[in-house]
């Protein structure tokens, strides 16, 4: 039993904060979450020291380029965190969401033109498609395979938008679309330099992505991505289709990037090469594992951290890099399952059942809980 409750108390500060929430009836849970909603849209006037990246940077801005992010690690999440897929060229999905927004809307493109709003969901099926192409002959391998294999996805996608000249390389496309609507004073309420209703938006989308991934991860689908990141010789003993369903971890993963990238562009206004190096896809990537695999709010708060701290203190944005792999090297030696690392549920659920259909048996000799204590010769207890 010392044993047991020491392992217990080893198992992370938020242990406490977990069993806590775990023991909120769901109307409880849905209440505290709505404050939670609402100090999130709040945020873009909570424009105060410390928490500002003001002067340096503007702090709408910073909160769209936080929830981006977060948005990119949710995605990301669902192809390493649920199917334990190393996946180390994800920018290649964001930079098909880019593109699909640019070369749609912007007037430097001569294809067909049509509403921003119309390119949202139009880059999450363009990018499902490239995840599909990319997983279906390589998903098959594991481990470092697969990782090499999508990193040289990752440079394929960047090269050829160099090289293909409807790309336009490093020129690239101007004047992205945005959302419709003007303001009072006629200036566009999407405008590049108002940040706030853009992270609205983007939160708002991250939202339902966020509902839309605890329903499938609660499915039959969440839990053979789960059996396969265990261990996918024994799911696939079992009989779950592992090849199919890492192609569908990556189709849905992809299609979350793309949707990431096309409201990256939308709010930039521009797009060229230079912003989908393999850089920037190891940030995605340590964003999952600082906020920790397989859970939701730990993706999120990895992605806002990732993208808080070079706006926050600009004056060692040059070194991020170095920031986030000393942090992840030291993360991985106290606290190597992220900062808030996924629950067990399917495991602590059967548990239960187990226990409900058949409680444990009193051993022989003792006596079952709440019994009477047996008496001894003089009569007392």
């Amino acid at each position: 039993m010392e044993t047991e409750s020491v392992a217990t108390q080893r198992r992370g500060p938020f242990r406490g904060l977990r069993e806590r929430w775990n023991g909120l009836s769901r109307p409880a849970q849905w209440g505290w979450m709505l404050i939670v909603v609402a100090i999130a849209y709040a945020m873009p006037y909570l424009n105060f020291f410390p928490l500002s990246t003001a002067p340096g940077n503007d702090w709408p801005l910073a909160l769209f380029a936080m929830a981006v992010y977060a948005l990119v690690a949710v995605g990301l999440n669902v192809v390493v965190g649920y199917a334990g897929l190393l996946d180390l060229g994800y920018v290649a999905f964001f930079a098909v969401g880019s593109y699909t927004a640019a070369m749609f809307t912007s007037p430097d493109s001569p294809y067909l033109k049509i509403p921003y709003l119309w390119t949202l969901p139009l880059a999450m099926v363009i990018a499902m498609i490239f995840g599909v192409v990319l997983g279906v002959p390589t998903l098959r391998l594991r481990g470092d395979y697969l990782a090499i294999v999508t990193l040289g996805f990752g440079e394929i996608v960047r090269i050829l938008a160099t090289i293909i000249p409807a790309m336009k390389g490093q020129v690239g496309f101007q004047n992205v679309g945005r959302p419709p609507g003007d303001g009072p004073n006629g200036i566009p309420i999407f405008a590049n330099s108002n940040g706030t209703p853009w992270y609205w938006l983007t939160v708002t989308i991250l939202i339902i992505i966020l509902l839309l991934a605890g329903n499938l991860e609660r499915s039959r689908v969440g839990r053979a991505w789960i059996a396969i990141r265990e261990d996918e010789d024994a799911a696939e003993t079992m009989g779950v289709p592992t090849f199919k369903y890492k192609v569908w971890a990556f189709a849905i993963g992809a299609s979350v990037g793309g949707l990431s990238g096309a409201l990256f562009a939308g709010q930039v206004g521009f797009v060229n090469n230079q912003k989908f190096d393999v850089q920037t896809s190891i940030l995605f990537l340590a964003a999952v594992v600082l906020g920790g695999t397989g859970n939701k709010v730990g993706a999120i708060l990895g992605g806002a951290i990732v993208a808080y701290i070079p706006l926050r203190f600009t004056a060692v944005a040059d070194y991020k890099y170095l920031i986030f792999g000393v942090a992840l090297v030291i993360l991985m030696i106290y606290r190597s399952q992220g900062l808030i690392p996924a629950k067990m549920r399917l495991m602590a659920y059967s548990r239960k059942a187990v226990e409900w259909v058949a409680p444990p048996k009193t051993p022989r000799g003792a006596e079952p809980p709440g019994a009477p204590a047996p008496r001894t010769e003089g009569g007392a207890a």
